[in-house]
């Protein structure tokens, strides 16, 4: 494995790899590897020839007060894991290589990013579009490899790389959870014993909205009702949103019906934790 630090030499390697006809497979992360991100990495090495995996914590996707500088990091272990799983290249640059001067430039995705996290996190989404923007362009053409798991995100890259015409095939991979339930997360590490024992209500919560749809419901107030209560069960669960809407376009459009797309946050401490899982609602014949 190639360990890589800066844009130009990234871009003559893989521009190489292309004109033998080798396709790239991309998995940018942030790093603190866990069995998540590692399933990505495989995807990606069973799909592409090459394939290369970005680690930088991005600072434009983080607001004042957030986790930016406690963001949990573990670099040798993430080039370890990266290098016995077999990938190509390695990139690892830093802030003033992706950012050497203040950014003028952002992203902004203004209709999927605006629901949901976009409203308690107006910033985010413009961060993480610009960031993955500008990996998109030293990468070049590629297939680039997101979890289900940050289910909007995975919406905004996909309508970003849509309007913008960029050559990159977004695939989007089944999210990996533990033992009972909870999707793994870098920021799981920040749970106390007691609140990883109720962590896993956020699944229970996304069942219970889907036991609800396999029931008949098609009210997505019903539905987000059932998944809120099964939430508040949980005595250390601060609930941001439980929601269920259409799949695409992330927003409730009348009795729900097509691809849906239930998705729920909540705090437990210092951790903020996502989940979701979506649902098809077939046509009465």
């Amino acid at each position: 494995m190639e360990t890589i630090t800066t844009i130009p030499e990234l871009r003559s390697r893989l521009d190489a790899e292309r004109e033998t006809g080798r396709g790239v497979g991309f998995v940018p992360t942030m790093g603190y590897l866990h069995a998540g991100h590692l399933s990505l990495v495989e995807a990606a090495l069973a799909d592409n020839p090459v394939t290369v995996v970005s680690i930088f914590v991005n600072p434009l996707q983080f607001a004042e007060g957030e986790d930016l500088g406690a963001y949990p990091r573990d670099p040798a272990a993430d080039s370890a894991q990266c290098e016995a799983l077999g990938v190509d290249c390695l990139f690892v640059p830093s802030a003033q290589q992706m950012y050497p001067r203040p950014v003028a430039t952002r992203v902004e995705v203004s209709s999927v990013a605006a629901p949901l996290e976009g409203v308690l996190r107006p910033h985010h989404f413009a961060g993480v579009a610009t960031v993955v923007a500008k990996l998109f362009s030293i990468v070049g053409p590629c297939r680039a490899y997101f979890g289900d798991k940050d289910w909007q995100q995975v919406c905004v890259v996909r309508r970003m790389v849509s309007d913008l015409s960029i050559p990159v095939e977004v695939v989007a991979c089944p999210t990996v959870r533990e033992s009972d339930g909870l999707a793994m997360s870098s920021r799981n590490v920040y749970l106390s014993a007691e609140e990883r024992r109720q962590a896993p209500v956020l699944r229970a919560a996304l069942d219970a909205g889907l036991d609800a749809i396999s029931g008949g419901e098609r009210n997505p107030a019903v539905v987000e009702a059932a998944m809120r209560a099964v939430v508040g069960r949980a005595e250390l669960a601060s609930l941001d949103y439980a929601a269920a809407v259409q799949a695409d376009s992330l927003v409730s459009e009348g009795p729900l019906h097509g691809e849906v797309r239930l998705l729920v946050a909540a705090r437990f401490g210092r951790a903020r934790l996502i989940d979701n899982d979506g649902s098809l609602i077939r046509p009465v014949c």
